[in-house]
């Protein structure tokens, strides 16, 4: 893990999840904030690894273009559930090393896709649960987000056009199968989208080491916006201002600091006992 990749408890900065104060606001309601990519996508990509390609293969919202796989990774493949194309090309490992560079560990298995288009606050619809990244941009941190966010049932991923996370295979790998499995919105304005979901009825819960109170007394009504910073800056001043309330992770022992998403997966197993105890 690099130095970008970990909070040193040395270089304290807001956004680290410890122990501060903050200064939560709210500057009243606003339009929706819609769906305005700000960077041009490309037109496909590569998705490899077993448990990612055969999430995209069960993906009705899924353009499929082609799909390579080695015969014991075709075998797997159906192992999970998946149903191959007719258009399925055997291959070995090393034309796949060749294809996505010998770092990636593709299993034998790759498709090529079109991405996904990005939805706007309006398809959250009865989300009780989402998470909002704000200029959280590292690939493998935003698929273990994507990963926790799904197995403690979470809606929605909240992202910005600009300085956000680009689909890629490495996201898609470190996600294992959650980004198919996910609704994944793209605001323009992150601000005015926190007021929007405070208008819709949700409670923004953002994490911060400058956080007013700790996070289990931060998690409050029946619909929660978890909202994590990068890692380094932190919330963005905005940000802050127009959540709810700014809570932080106590912690009790020699390690203060926590990589981004290992707290999500903290977060979200808060809010998830919380919802679970007002769903009846």
């Amino acid at each position: 893990m690099t130095d970008e990749n970990k909070f040193s408890k040395s270089q304290r900065q807001p956004g680290q999840f410890r122990g501060g104060k903050g200064k939560p606001g709210h500057n009243g309601p606003r339009r929706f904030a819609s769906n305005a990519p700000a960077e041009r996508r490309p037109d496909q990509l590569w998705i490899y690894g077993i448990h990612a390609v055969a999430a995209v293969l069960s993906n009705p919202r899924r353009k499929v273009l082609q799909l390579l796989a080695t015969q014991n990774a075709a075998s797997r493949l159906v192992e999970e559930g998946a149903t191959l194309p007719a258009n399925l090309k055997d291959t070995s490992p090393r034309d796949l090393d060749r294809l996505l560079g010998n770092d990636s560990v593709h299993q034998g298995a790759a498709v090529e896709v079109a991405p996904l288009e990005p939805l706007d606050l309006d398809a959250l619809g009865e989300a009780r649960l989402v998470v909002v990244l704000d200029q959280v941009t590292d690939p493998h941190n935003v698929g273990a987000i994507l990963r926790s966010a799904v197995a403690f049932g979470a809606d929605a991923l909240i992202t910005t056009g600009r300085h956000a996370p680009a689909e890629t295979g490495v996201l898609a790998k470190s996600a294992s199968g959650a980004l198919e499995n996910i609704t994944m919105i793209e605001v323009s304005n992150l601000a005015t989208a926190i007021t929007d979901l405070r208008d819709m009825g949700f409670s923004c819960v953002g994490l911060d080491s400058e956080g007013t109170m700790p996070l289990e007394e931060g998690i409050r009504g029946d619909r929660i916006a978890l909202v994590l910073g990068a890692e380094g800056k932190g919330l963005r001043r905005l940000t802050r201002e127009r959540c709810d309330v700014v809570a932080r992770l106590d912690m009790p022992g020699a390690i203060k600091s926590l990589n981004v998403s290992n707290a999500a997966v903290l977060s979200l197993y808060l809010a998830h006992r919380h919802l679970s105890t007002t769903s009846t």
